[in-house]
């Protein structure tokens, strides 16, 4: 049963960036894909992207490509999410999520396609 972390969360300034962490740990953390989603106040929640293993990655959002990006350690058992230029829309509670497949991300980053979830980190962006 894998298990995961988000920590990162916080409040930035408009055009301010933060590194969200999602620490897997459990017999198959390390082979897992994990993807983002964040959830604001009174929105479904959405999909931002999912990484593999050792290769292969989707975006799921488009209007947040160019500003946010996905990266793995496999060593540390990590995903990170980058989020550069950060606006006020973006304050959401943002989580981490094990795929269902497990070892491949969904083609399309509806939340069923996910069987864990981590507990969320809040990020807030305001002047």
């Amino acid at each position: 049963q894998v298990r995961l972390v988000e920590s990162g969360g916080g409040s930035v300034q408009p055009g301010g960036s933060l590194r969200l962490s999602c620490a897997a740990s459990g017999s198959t953390g390390s082979d897992m894909a994990i993807g983002w989603f964040r959830q604001a106040p009174g929105k479904e929640r959405e999909a931002i992207s999912c990484i593999q293993t050792y290769a292969g990655k989707k975006d799921y959002a488009d209007s947040l490509k160019g500003r946010f990006t996905i990266s793995r350690d496999n060593a540390k058992n990590t995903v990170y999410l980058q989020m550069n230029s950060l606006r006020p829309e973006d304050a959401a509670v943002y989580y981490c999520a094990a795929s269902a497949s497990p070892y491949y991300c969904p083609e399309y980053g509806f939340p069923s396609g996910f069987s864990t979830w981590g507990q969320g980190t809040r990020v807030t962006v305001s002047s």
